[in-house]
């Protein structure tokens, strides 16, 4: 029987992002109909690559390289949804390294749960956004992209507290942030595939903060540490740019985050490359 570790590993090594997410929903449909059955899959071992396999395109381009978008055009409002895209095709992949990059780590099956849960979502995401671009005659990989997604990934590959803290916590928290500008500026527009697909993906990633935030708390609780002084501690560690207001403080705190993790953190001192606005996670 093959383990859940197994199936993220064979979703992280396939390279076409359609067929990512299609093998991606199909293992996430395996695990909850075991669920429901009362014989949970094993979790299991294996081991994740330090990076996972992509398409020969899009091309990767550093965050100063890329070039600008400007949404009040058709190539520029291709150009905001190629780079939603690349966000959400690059968190189905977070999603499921979490699973078995972490699996040493003894967590309940509600963990499990939860980020195989978020894991199908995020592919319903990049496949909503593909549809969008396609029917505007262009697809995903016609456009160059962000470099930089994986590296909280990698900066994160030997600390659970930290993938939790920085990967939903401060990424996807700002597709909560930056999201319903997406949506007004695709409704002015009249593109009302996209202003659809985006709503989607807006209402879902609250789950995803919150899963974070539930599961972050959790760990923290077990090990008798202070929730908000290992947030600040661990963003400070391995988020290379400083938080980015205005914040959707309403969205966030449904979500399970407080703004006094956030707030103090918006003003320090940016360490290393600021964030591009395409590089939170969605």
């Amino acid at each position: 029987m093959q383990s859940l570790s197994e199936m993220a590993v064979e979703v992280l090594t396939t390279a076409d992002g359609r067929a990512k997410t299609a093998l991606g929903r199909a293992h996430a449909a395996r695990w909850f109909a075991a669920r429901e059955a009362g014989t949970p899959l094993p979790i299991g071992k294996a081991a994740p690559p330090l990076r996972p396999a992509r398409p020969d395109r899009p091309e990767l381009l550093s965050p100063r390289d890329m070039p600008r978008r400007r949404p009040g055009t058709l190539a520029g409002r291709l150009a905001l949804l190629h780079a939603v895209g690349h966000i959400e095709l690059n968190a189905v992949d977070l999603h499921w390294d979490i699973i078995a990059r972490f699996a040493d780590v003894p967590m309940p099956l509600g963990f499990y749960d939860d980020w195989v849960k978020a894991a199908d979502e995020e592919a319903k995401h990049f496949n909503l956004i593909c549809d969008c671009l396609e029917s505007l005659g262009s697809h995903y990989g016609a456009l160059p992209a962000h470099a930089g997604m994986w590296r909280a990934a990698e900066d994160t590959a030997e600390d659970f507290l930290g993938r939790l803290a920085v990967v939903p916590m401060v990424l996807e928290a700002r597709g909560l942030d930056v999201t319903p500008g997406m949506i007004e500026i695709f409704r002015k527009s009249g593109e009302t595939g996209a202003v659809d697909a985006l709503e989607v993906i807006y209402a879902e990633e609250v789950g995803h903060v919150a899963y974070g935030s539930k599961w972050f708390n959790w760990l923290c609780g077990r090990d008798g540490l202070d929730p908000k002084d290992q947030f600040h501690a661990l963003v400070r560690r391995y988020f290379h740019a400083t938080l980015k207001p205005p914040f959707n403080d309403e969205k966030r705190a449904e979500a399970g985050l407080p703004p006094d993790f956030y707030w103090p953190l918006a003003e320090r001192e940016i360490t290393g490359d600021a964030a591009a606005p395409d590089e939170g996670t969605t």
